[in-house]
This record gives C-alpha cells, structure tokens and sequence, in this order.
C-alpha cells in the first residue's frame, strides 16, 4: 500500500522545481521514477539542446513541427517536416547530440499541421495519461513511469517499464476514442 503522504511530498518536491532555460516540456519527477536522477538530468538538457539547435534553424522554424521527447537517453521525434532533407537535417541534428543513446525518427513528409490539430493532440494524451491513473491491477504501478505523446492521433508511449505493464497499458490505450495507431518506445525492464 502508498503511502498516503507521499502525493503531498510530491506536490511541494515538484512546487519547488522550475524549468530549466524557459523549457516549455518540463515535467516534475515522480517519487516512482525508475531513471537515476543524472538520467533526468541528462533527459532534461538533451531536450533543451534539441530544441535550442531547432529554433537557430530559420528553414526549421518555417517548414517544420516537430516534437523532441527524450526518455532514458532515447529520443522520440514526431511532427512534420515539408521536405525529406529537412527530415533528415533535424535527425542528424539530434544524433550528434551528447548522451543521445537511440533516435526514434516519426517526423511525418507533410506540411507542418495546424493549430486545431496540434490541441487534439494534447487532449487525447490527457485523456490517455488520465485513464492510465484508473491502472489498478498491477502492484507497484504508477502511471507516471510511462510518457504518453501523441501526434496527428498516433499515441507513443515511453519509459523504463515491465513487459506485464507494457502491455497493459497499450491493451487500455487502444481501447481510447481516435486513437488511430500505436507507437511503444518503451525500454523493458524484464
């Protein structure tokens, strides 16, 4: 069983974060996180550095949208880009990025998408990231040990987890309204 202060711990541990560089993406950790702590650190500044090399790129900025999330020194990059040298440009520029163990490339050849879209998104990984909370029937199960993104209704979903919790939490996840594929990056633990 949880122990009942632990959300109240992690309510003022993550009140006293703050995100580095004005990082749009930051998240709290979790009392549950199975990375080290340098491995969210270094998840952290991989994310800030893919994003500074993205927005110094003016052909980048124009005739892309992509999307960098890194997991345990993996990075997920989804989004649009017009072109397949853009594609290819954002890649190699999140290659040769320090501490940056795997790239998963989902960058889409298409016109960046539209705002409309974009907020689909972040509301079906809402919707996703809430119903994984209702995950009960697992012990030692907490929902924040895997990242949900979602991309022109395609869900991805990260983290360090065990084949048992993999699978349920896509057999939940597919079970979710317009959800049109999914994508696991996770890193299994057994």
């Amino acid at each position: 069983m949880k122990n009942p202060l632990l959300p109240l711990l992690t309510l003022l541990l993550t009140a006293c974060g703050t995100p580095q560089s004005g990082h749009q993406n930051f998240e709290p950790v979790s009392l549950y996180e199975r990375r080290s702590a340098d491995a969210v650190a270094n998840d952290r500044d991989i994310e800030a550095e893919i994003y500074e090399d993205l927005n110094d790129d003016d052909a980048l900025q124009t005739q892309t949208h992509v999307n960098a999330n890194v997991y345990n020194g993996a990075v997920l990059v989804t989004g649009e880009a017009a072109t397949p040298e853009l594609r290819n440009k954002i890649i190699t520029l999140i290659r040769v990025i320090d501490n940056v163990n795997r790239v998963n490339n989902n960058i889409a050849i298409a016109y960046p998408s539209d705002v409309h879209n974009r907020a689909k998104d972040v509301q079906m990984t809402r919707n996703i990231t809430a119903v994984l909370t209702q995950i009960r029937t697992l012990p030692n199960f907490d929902s924040s040990q895997v990242k949900v993104v979602t991309e022109n209704a395609v869900v991805y979903l990260m983290g360090l987890v065990h084949r048992e919790e993999g699978s349920l939490v896509v057999n939940v996840v597919r079970h979710q309204p317009d959800v049109k594929k999914i994508i696991t990056v996770f890193e299994y633990l057994d």
